[in-house]
């Protein structure tokens, strides 16, 4: 888990996203590397960003780029080629100028295949961080209650 100096909580602002194994995501046993997890991680934060309007394009019309600084993964099981995941990407609410997901990767059979997080900071175009939250931002979580 991601030890964070900011107080950050759950929310109720949830995607599921389906994703199936490609060829490419698995080693020789067919199993899916590791690595590709964070790969499905960000697969269910685009289709989260996207459903709730601020996709990743829309940051950077408004002069901000969001690059990951923190990423954890738990593994608890595994997937394999053609297998059907579903990532549930759940947004994290916290003061700080940060956008923090936790995600929970499901089987076909609804088993907990891994767990993990991701912290992102705002920079601007030239990649100066910003220690406020961006005008956009703020309006984005009123308008979800959150602030």
């Amino acid at each position: 888990m991601i030890k964070e100096r900011f107080n950050s909580q759950p929310t109720n602002l949830v995607n599921e996203y389906q994703v199936r194994v490609r060829f490419k995501d698995c080693d020789p046993l067919q199993v899916v590397w590791h690595g590709n997890y964070i790969t499905y991680f960000e697969d269910g934060r685009e289709a989260f960003n996207r459903s709730y309007g601020i996709p990743y394009m829309k940051m950077y019309e408004e002069g901000f780029a969001t690059p990951v600084v923190k990423s954890y993964c738990e593994h608890k099981l595994f997937l394999k080629y053609e297998d059907v995941a579903t990532v549930k990407t759940t947004f994290y609410n916290t003061p700080a100028a940060k956008i923090h997901f936790k995600y929970e990767v499901f089987n076909q059979r609804k088993e907990l295949v891994c767990t993990g997080e991701t912290v992102q900071v705002f920079t601007d175009k030239e990649g100066q961080l910003s220690l406020s939250i961006p005008d956009f931002f703020r309006k984005w979580k009123e308008k979800h209650g959150l602030e």
